[in-house]
């Protein structure tokens, strides 16, 4: 088995609830989710959030029937049972990445300069899962807080040969925006940035993302497309268990394939 193929199989067990055990006395991810949504109604009245921002989020739940269905804040419900990926343990769910989320926002199209205010992350800059942020270009902008990094920020690649790459923003040594290919994904409080993150490594993920890209010459998937992404959640404790697990065997299986190749 190859280096890729280990991570894989790692992820695909923690994102299915397979790499540790599940504890009943958890709040399920359902709780959770409620809580994020009254989060994000407070946001709309403090004027954080737009209400157009969250139009179009959606509950997702299993009906009496044990199907699958999905209601929009219009009242409406619809069976989505077949676009289910799989099952999840019990105190899961699953929901669109749209409705974990504060803002999903494109990037500043600034050029990169020698010199500015700031340095501008681009997709080229990601290398390896690293960014060496010493040799980031810089920029300037009028309105830095519009696109300012933040550690739990995770950045998107929404177009090229590199459609679906991601990167978390867990270091940050200098003040940084990111450049207009990249789309910023900050999440709600609650939401483990670390455990997407890991999902957005995983096979799951790839399925999706390739089929939403659109283009031949240049494939792309924008903002709206992601939103739609379907996550599955465990609850917030287990959230932090999964990572931690997930971590150390990837690291382990990283060193273990390095020496079987060396």
């Amino acid at each position: 088995m190859d280096t890729k193929s280990l991570r894989q199989k790692i992820l695909d067990l923690a994102i299915r609830g397979k790499l540790v055990p599940q504890d009943p006395n958890d709040e399920p991810a359902s709780v959770l989710l409620e809580r994020i949504r009254e989060q994000k109604q407070q946001m709309v009245k403090e004027g954080k959030l737009k209400k157009k921002d969250i139009k179009n989020d959606s509950v997702i739940f299993v009906g009496e029937d044990n199907l699958h269905y999905e209601k929009f804040d219009d009242g409406s419900v619809k069976c989505i049972e077949d676009e289910i990926p799989f099952e999840l343990p019990d105190g899961w769910a699953w929901a669109r990445l749209g409705c974990l989320t504060a803002i999903i926002q494109y990037g500043l199209s600034n050029s990169a300069e020698t010199t500015g205010d700031y340095r501008l992350l681009r997709i080229t800059d990601i290398q390896g899962g690293c960014v060496n942020w010493d040799s980031v270009p810089f920029t300037s902008t009028e309105e830095p807080e519009k696109y300012l990094l933040n550690r739990g920020d995770i950045v998107f690649a929404r177009t090229g040969a590199t459609v679906g790459k991601s990167f978390l923003i867990s270091d940050l040594p200098y003040d940084s925006v990111y450049a207009s290919y990249l789309i910023r994904i900050r999440l709600i409080s609650g939401i483990s940035a670390n455990y997407i993150y890991q999902f957005f490594n995983s096979h799951c993920y790839w399925e999706q993302v390739t089929g939403k890209a659109v283009g031949v010459g240049q494939p792309n998937c924008n903002g709206t497309a992601l939103k739609e992404l379907f996550i599955p959640l465990p609850p917030q404790n287990e959230q932090n268990r999964i990572i931690s697990v997930a971590d150390n065997l990837l690291k382990i299986a990283d060193i273990f394939l390095l020496n079987v190749k060396n």
